[in-house]
Parts: structure tokens; C-alpha cells; sequence
């Protein structure tokens, strides 16, 4: 299997291209706007069909190249059925499957950092999107966030999975890159904790500040990244009623 981690410095976040061999279909998870070369470029080295993109939730700390990729490759862009983003192919829902080439992907709704919020299962591997992250969590207190969910999200079902399984998370601010669940059940300090009411107690009392680019991100990423259609200029005689004296 082929399997790319890449990093977008300004936002910190992870993009995953999969796919089943060289040469075969792929889809790239999380693209950003800026990358979109890097990835075409990728792809082009690896003789890869991107044939989806996938979104885990509708971000808000960098604008998604998925759009872009749409119109310059063709792929199906994909998100889970709860999200608002316009212009999306194909809707999943929680234990669908994404079938490419001998590379299954099994959609998890995971809710919590926001309604929309999915992680996607492949084989020995959870890409985690903005829910689950190495010795962290997805932060919950704006766009929807709901911390009681995401407690449900991260141990009704990623805590169910084995232990080995390595977390590949949407971002990192530390440099950390893998992890596993066991780890993150022994050691992530958000996870300490006794019963659902803790852990709301825990992530209300972050404090953060909002993302740098929510205000620009929320908008483009409703539209895939793409930019608004310009509406048709309007002449007068086109207007009901329209007349001269």
C-alpha cells in the first residue's frame, strides 16, 4: 500500500494520500488549498489516479483544496451526510465503506469537534481527522463543537479499536506524526479522566483562541475552496416589469 503523510506548515496539518499500488487509483484525505501542486505533482511521480477527496469535516483553520482537485482530476470530492459544505459528490455515513482499487476506507461519524466531524478506518490505521490527536483532542467550543459528543465519538468507538492500531491525527503542533490507541488511552491527558462529565469539565476550561483564518476558511471551505460563481449580469429589460417612459 502506498501511504503518504504530508505537512502543511502554516496550519499544521496532516493530508493523507492512500492508495493500493503505484500506478492505481488513490485519494488524498484533508487536502489543503496551498498544496494542491505538491499533490498533483505526487500523484504524477507515483503514476496515481486520484479518483477521491476527502474532507473529515468542515475545517476552519485552512481552506481545502478538494474543490481544486475536483477540477483539475475529475475526483469525486466526499463528506460525511451532516456536513454544510455545498458542492460535495458524494455523502457518507457512519460504517459506509469508500472502495479504490484494493483500499477500503470505513467512514466513522465521530461528532464532537463538530456535527460533521468523520474518521476513516483503513486496515491498521484511523485517520482521526480533528477528533482524536496525539496526546490531545479536537477542540469543541465553537462551529457546532459539543464536547459530551466527542467524548462518545473518542471512547464509544476509537477506544474500541485495538490497541495497535496506529492514530494518524489532522494535525500536530509539536512534530509528533503517529501514534497507536494504547498509547493514547494510557497517556493522552485529555483521556484521564472518569466519566463524561469530567471530560466536558476539562475541554470548557481551554480557553483558546479562535483559529487565525476561521473567518475566511468557514466560507470557502462551504464551497469546497472553490470561489463564488459570479451571478450573471442583469439587464433592465430582463427585470418583470421593467419599461421606459
Amino acid at each position: 500500500m502506498i501511504f503518504r503523510q504530508l505537512f502543511h506548515q502554516g496550519s499544521c496539518t496532516y493530508s493523507y494520500l492512500v492508495a493500493s499500488r503505484r500506478g492505481g487509483e488513490a485519494c488524498l484525505v484533508d487536502p489543503v488549498l496551498e498544496q494542491v501542486e505538491r499533490y498533483l505533482r505526487l500523484l504524477e511521480e507515483l503514476e496515481l489516479s486520484l479518483v477521491m477527496a476527502i474532507d473529515t469535516h468542515l475545517h476552519a483553520d485552512h481552506v481545502t483544496g478538494a474543490g481544486r482537485l475536483s477540477a483539475q482530476t475529475d475526483c469525486v470530492t466526499v463528506m460525511g451526510r451532516e456536513t454544510e459544505a455545498e458542492l460535495v459528490s458524494l455523502r457518507v455515513a457512519d460504517g459506509e465503506r469508500l472502495d479504490l482499487d484494493g483500499v477500503t476506507l470505513e467512514a466513522l461519524h465521530t461528532p464532537g469537534h463538530t456535527p460533521d466531524s468523520y474518521c476513516f478506518l483503513l486496515g491498521d490505521r484511523v485517520l482521526t481527522g480533528d477528533t482524536l490527536f496525539i496526546r490531545g483532542t479536537g477542540r469543541t467550543d465553537f462551529q457546532g463543537g459539543d464536547p459530551a459528543a466527542q467524548y462518545d465519538s473518542i471512547f464509544g468507538k476509537l477506544l474500541r479499536l485495538p490497541d495497535r492500531t496506529l492514530v494518524f491525527p489532522g494535525h500536530d503542533y509539536k512534530g509528533d506524526t503517529v501514534s497507536t490507541i494504547g498509547e493514547e488511552r494510557a497517556f493522552n491527558p485529555r483521556l484521564q479522566v472518569g466519566c463524561v462529565q469530567d471530560y466536558v469539565a476539562v475541554m470548557n476550561g481551554l480557553d483558546l483562541p479562535k483559529p487565525r483564518l476561521m473567518e475566511v476558511a468557514l466560507p470557502a471551505n462551504r464551497r469546497l475552496g472553490l470561489p463564488p460563481v459570479a451571478p450573471e449580469p442583469v439587464s433592465v429589460l430582463d427585470l418583470p416589469g421593467a419599461y421606459f417612459i
